[in-house]
Formats: structure tokens, C-alpha cells, sequence
């Protein structure tokens, strides 16, 4: 372990770990400015004389911060897959993760998994593990927080324009004025090609809305036959989501007020429903 200049350690290439300036940092910058960095960081030395940071991209910069000289580090000799297997299950651990760096951090440590067993990349290809048998994503859920469908689900997140991207980043950061996408329905929308996904930004931004999960598998299922357009998009996008219903409950002692005894129930059922499609109608009006 050693002392190095901040300036000397370069970042980690591709880090899919945002480091933000929030309320967490500041806290950290008046930790590491009282009392120094208390867990070094881990790098690795560089064929060029120079170092790397695999695991501490946070410390580093608060020690910025405070205008500390050095840093204290752990120096280990790692090669490029190593390395990103160390880096990625280190900055898992953080009580709060984006969906955004989950997604890209996955993808890169699954890609080094795949390396590591000799066999090659492929987007649908799930090479067989070292442990008795398991596909290396199996290997890959067993040592993550999340189960081998959520991993899956959030590499598909990678091929999300960055602006629908940021959407699902803020289910979890809740910055207001920005809209929110769930996890479910960005996977959906990950399907649609770049130009499609932009369309659907457009509508999205002047909508001032999201889709939600039946929503993007029916925007996804018109993409797929070749149906899908800024007028349908639009189409899908206005329809009345289950969460919007107003939902009314009527005693079954007032209907029995309008309906003679024995009327079947499915007509007081259609009754009722027309009662309150008119009802929704002649609101939607005085709102215009």
C-alpha cells in the first residue's frame, strides 16, 4: 500500500459508475478533509509507469476536493477482465445505484465473464460458466443483488437513447420537472430501433408523460409488424391509463333505487358504465 498523487491515477475506461456532486459527496468531502481517507482505493499499475483506478472513483475525487496531496492505495496487478470484475462488484455494493450504471456495469463484467471462459461475445449468446454447469449470467445473479431476469432486463436497458435512459435514472433520483420511466416498460421500449425511440421521445416530451407497461407492449408490438409511427405513438400514448380511472363504488342498496328486482346483472353493469362514460365525457369538456 502507497501513497500516490490523485493526478497520477486515471479513471477506470467506460466507468459506468456516475460520480455526482450531491448531498452524499459533500458529506464526504468534509470526512475525507477531517480526517483523511480511511479505506484506500485499489489501482493498478500501468505498463506506462503511471496508475489506474479500478475501485475508489469517489474517494478520489472528495480527496480532490478537500486539496488532499495524495491518496492511499492498494496497488494489484489485474488484467483488463479482472479488473473490471473487481470494479463493477465493489460499486454494487453502494446503497444506491442507478439503473442506468446497473445496466452498463452488468453488460461489461458479464462480457469479461465470457472472455474469461474462452468463449465470444454475443448479444443472445449465454456461454456455459465454470461453476458445475451454470450459464455465466447464472454465475453472475448468484453473486449480485439481483436475480438472473433483473440482470437481463437491465443490460437490455443499454440499447435505450441516453434521454429514455436519464427517464428510468429518475424513478430513482425523483429530480422534479424531469419525467419518470419504470424499469418494465424502458425494457419494452429498448426493443424499438433509435429512430422509432426518438419519435416516442417527441411524444413524449409534448405529452408531458410516460408510457406505462401495457402501453409500451403495444408501442413495441407495432414496431415489430412494421406499424409504428409518430400518429400511432401519439394514438397509444392518449390512452386512459388503469391508474387514471377515477374508480366509483356504488351501495348495492342505491342501485336497487333504480333497477326493478331481477334485472340481470349485466345490464345494470351496461347501465352504469354508460352512466359514467357520459360522466367522463361532460368532465373532459369543462376541462377544455
Amino acid at each position: 500500500m502507497i501513497d500516490l498523487p490523485t493526478a497520477e491515477i486515471s479513471d477506470f475506461p467506460d466507468h459506468p459508475f456516475k460520480v455526482r456532486m450531491d448531498e452524499e459527496m459533500e458529506q464526504m468531502v468534509e470526512s475525507v478533509r477531517e480526517w483523511g481517507v480511511l479505506s484506500p482505493v485499489l489501482v493498478r499499475p500501468m505498463p506506462d509507469g503511471s496508475y489506474q483506478m479500478v475501485s475508489g472513483h469517489r474517494r478520489k475525487f472528495a480527496s480532490e476536493l478537500a486539496e488532499l496531496p495524495t491518496v492511499p492505495c492498494i496497488v494489484r496487478e489485474l488484467t483488463d477482465d479482472e479488473a473490471i470484475i473487481i470494479m463493477v462488484d465493489s460499486n454494487l455494493q453502494r446503497e444506491r445505484v442507478l439503473p442506468s450504471e446497473k445496466a452498463f456495469a452488468y453488460k461489461m463484467k458479464l462480457d469479461a465473464m465470457r472472455r474469461q471462459t474462452g468463449r465470444p461475445s454475443k448479444n443472445n449468446s449465454v456461454p456455459v460458466g465454470q461453476n458445475f454447469g451454470q450459464t455465466s449470467r447464472e454465475v453472475l445473479a448468484s453473486n449480485s443483488p439481483d436475480s438472473n431476469t433483473q440482470i437481463q432486463r437491465h443490460i437490455r436497458l443499454t440499447n435505450l437513447v441516453p434521454e429514455l435512459l436519464d427517464m428510468v435514472d429518475n424513478s430513482v433520483l425523483k429530480e422534479k420537472g424531469t419525467l419518470q420511466m419504470a424499469l418494465r416498460p424502458a425494457v419494452e421500449l429498448s426493443y424499438l430501433p433509435e429512430n422509432e425511440q426518438n419519435a416516442l421521445l417527441e411524444v413524449m416530451e409534448s405529452e408531458d408523460c410516460t408510457p406505462s407497461h401495457a402501453q409500451a407492449i403495444k408501442i413495441r408490438d407495432f414496431s415489430e409488424k412494421g406499424k409504428l409511427n409518430p400518429d400511432v405513438i401519439l394514438s397509444i400514448m392518449q390512452e386512459e391509463k388503469p391508474n387514471q380511472v377515477k374508480q366509483f363504488k356504488i351501495p348495492r342498496n342505491r342501485i336497487d333505487k333504480f333497477f326493478p328486482a331481477g334485472t340481470p346483472a349485466q345490464k345494470i353493469e351496461d347501465t352504469i358504465v354508460k352512466a359514467l362514460e357520459m360522466y367522463r365525457r361532460r368532465e373532459r369538456a369543462m376541462e377544455r
